[in-house]
């Protein structure tokens, strides 16, 4: 316990202010199903992965539902590199050949996965590692992606068409953290795994838990309406508005805005990209009332 007597009574009451802030936020979302999309820069640095499994944990405790699904374009592209195997982007999408996904899944829920459940677990043991190909959580089927009107195959690349929430709501029933890897069974190809986008994966799953919020973690403030404008950013925008928008984002923002606009048109209620390299960037969202980066909501 800290000793009353060294405790600097303005510095104790700014805290306490602090908390009394987070009161609305705390009973908007308290027991609600909040799901998070973690990566980026956010899942290779040392600090802020300590900070937002310190978030998730904090969620987990004042009676929030997180969800976790997380990518990891950063692991899989060093270690594509490190076993000389070709890797490119088309439209934001990561081509992946048959060789390919194999360290796709390797990655994913072999080492993303656990490292990122043991830090959360080192708050108290209430994470749980998922992958997409669990109890069939996900269902895929292959995409391509069109670019200036013409179709390009991505190879084991695919789009999650269905979602069996069960698995999901038999951890959250039992008090746990889900922390989702996004990779999911091949439909139409019994036996084959395709690499899926997290952020559209994160949105399905939203729309299937009946989330109350989906937040997205990206390596940007959020979305800028004239980029590279900085004076541009938009802090809060309707699903209307956003789809008007969408023909004019850069490729790499297009999946984070789609699956923000998929997750709202489909019944959440408000879907955030917010910049994961800011530490805690996850409570400040959640539980004030400026928020960080952008909001979706649907109008």
């Amino acid at each position: 316990m800290t000793d009353l007597q060294d405790t600097d009574p303005n510095e104790a009451s700014a805290r306490a202010v602090t908390l009394i802030e987070s009161l609305p936020w705390l009973k908007r979302f308290r027991d609600q199903i909040v799901v998070i999309k973690y990566g980026g820069n956010a899942m290779v640095s040392e600090e802020l992965q300590d900070a937002f499994a310190a978030d998730i944990a904090y969620l987990r405790y004042v009676g929030v539902k997180p969800v976790v699904v997380h990518g990891g374009g950063p692991q899989i592209s060093s270690m594509l590199d490190r076993l000389a195997i070709p890797s490119e982007f088309k439209g934001g999408y990561r081509v992946t050949s048959t060789e390919a996904i194999s360290v796709v899944r390797m990655v994913l829920t072999g080492q993303i996965n656990p490292q990122l459940v043991s830090r959360i677990n080192a708050h108290g043991p209430v994470a749980t590692g998922l992958s997409g190909e669990d109890a069939g959580l996900f269902g895929g089927r292959r995409r391509g992606v069109v670019i200036e009107g013409i179709e390009h195959d991505l190879g084991r690349v695919g789009d999650v068409v269905q979602v069996a929430p069960q698995p999901v709501l038999d951890q959250l029933a039992a008090g746990r953290i889900p922390v989702v890897s996004s990779i999911a069974p091949d439909l139409d190809r019994p036996g084959h795994s395709l690499n899926v986008n997290a952020d559209a994966a994160a949105s399905a799953l939203a729309v299937a838990l009946g989330a109350a919020k989906l937040v997205v973690l990206t390596d940007v403030p959020g979305l800028y309406a004239d980029w590279p404008n900085r004076d541009s950013l938009v802090s809060h925008l309707t699903s209307a508005e956003l789809r008007a928008m969408m023909p004019t984002l850069e490729s790499g923002m297009i999946p984070k805005m789609s699956a923000c606009l998929e997750a709202v048109e489909g019944g959440v209620e408000t879907a955030a990209i917010i910049d994961g390299r800011v530490p805690h960037s996850v409570l400040v969202e959640i539980f004030t009332s400026k928020g960080i980066g952008t909001e979706v909501v649907r109008g």
